[in-house]
C-alpha cells in the first residue's frame, strides 16, 4: 500500500508528504535520520553505531512510514509499523522487551504496534506530526486493524524526574482500564523522584492523549535510550470525533 498526503503551499507544491518505504534503500534513509535524532541528539547507546543507522532486528518485519521533504527528498519524520502476523514471525513485539503484556496479547490478532518515531530538528511543527498521524489513520483502516500500542518515550536528562512528574499528573485522567494494564520489567524508580514538577507533556504524547489513548500503567526505564518510556494504547473505537474526522475521513 502506498499511502499519499500532502501538506501543500500557496502554489499547490507539496512541501511535505508521506509514503511507505518501498525499498532497502529508503529503509535506511529512516533509520539514518533515527540515528541522528537518537544517538546524536539525544545520546543514546546503539549497537549499530559505526553504522549511522538505528537499526535493530524488528526492522525487516515492519512498514516505515515516511515523512519527505518535497523541495529536498529528505526523509524528516518517520514511524516504523508491525502487523500482528509480522510480530508473530519474530517472536512477539518490541515492546515486550520493556514491559509484560500479558493483558494486552488476547488482543494480538488485531494489535499494531508502533514505534521508532522521531522528527528532523528542523521539521518538529504541527505538519509533520499531522501527516505522520494521518499516515497511521489510513493504515489502520486501510487494514482494519482495531487496536495500536506503543511505547511513547521522555527523555531524561534530569534523571526521570520530569518524566515521574508527568506520568503523575497524565495518570488520573489516561490510565487504562485494568483489564489492559502492563508492567515494566525495569519500572522507573517512581518513589525516588519528584513527582511534583510541571512537566510539559511530548508533542507526540500529546497527540496520543487527544486521539484517545490510555497510558497503561507506569513508565519503563530503557538504559541505552536514557528515556522513560509509557505504553500507549488506543482501541480505534475510541478515537475521538474530531480525530476520526480529520484522518479517517469520518
Amino acid at each position: 500500500m502506498l499511502i499519499e498526503q500532502q501538506q501543500t503551499g500557496l502554489k499547490q507544491k507539496p512541501h511535505l508528504f508521506v509514503t511507505l518505504a518501498q525499498s532497502e534503500a529508503e529503509v535506511r534513509e529512516a533509520q539514518r535520520l533515527r540515528y541522528k535524532v537518537f544517538a546524536e541528539e539525544m545520546g543514546a547507546r546503539l549497537e549499530s553505531a559505526d553504522t549511522g543507522l538505528d537499526k535493530d532486528i524488528f526492522d525487516p518485519y515492519c512498514d516505515h512510514l515516511l515523512v519527505r521533504d518535497g523541495a529536498t527528498n529528505e526523509v524528516v519524520g518517520t514511524y516504523r509499523i508491525l502487523t500482528p502476523s509480522q510480530a508473530k514471525k519474530i517472536g512477539g513485539y518490541y515492546s515486550q522487551q520493556e514491559f509484560d503484556l500479558t493483558r494486552l496479547l488476547h488482543l494480538s490478532d488485531s494489535m499494531v504496534e508502533v514505534g521508532r518515531s522521531c522528527v528532523h530538528p528542523d521539521h518538529r511543527n504541527g505538519a509533520t506530526i499531522a501527516l505522520l498521524w494521518g499516515g497511521l489513520a489510513k493504515y489502520m483502516q486501510t487494514y482494519n486493524f482495531e487496536y495500536m500500542m506503543g511505547c511513547a518515550s521522555v527523555g531524561m536528562a534530569d534523571g526521570g524526574h520530569l518524566a515521574a512528574s508527568l506520568y503523575h499528573q497524565l495518570k488520573d485522567k489516561h490510565l487504562s482500564p485494568i483489564e489492559w494494564r502492563v508492567f515494566p520489567r525495569c519500572a522507573l524508580p517512581m518513589d525516588h523522584l519528584r513527582q511534583d514538577l510541571d512537566a510539559p507533556v511530548p508533542p507526540l504524547v500529546k497527540g496520543y492523549l487527544r486521539a484517545g489513548s490510555y497510558i497503561c500503567g507506569e513508565p519503563a526505564w530503557d538504559p541505552d535510550f536514557n528515556t522513560a518510556d509509557l505504553l500507549i494504547f488506543l482501541p480505534m473505537a475510541r478515537v475521538n470525533d474530531r480525530y476520526a474526522r480529520h484522518f479517517l475521513g469520518k
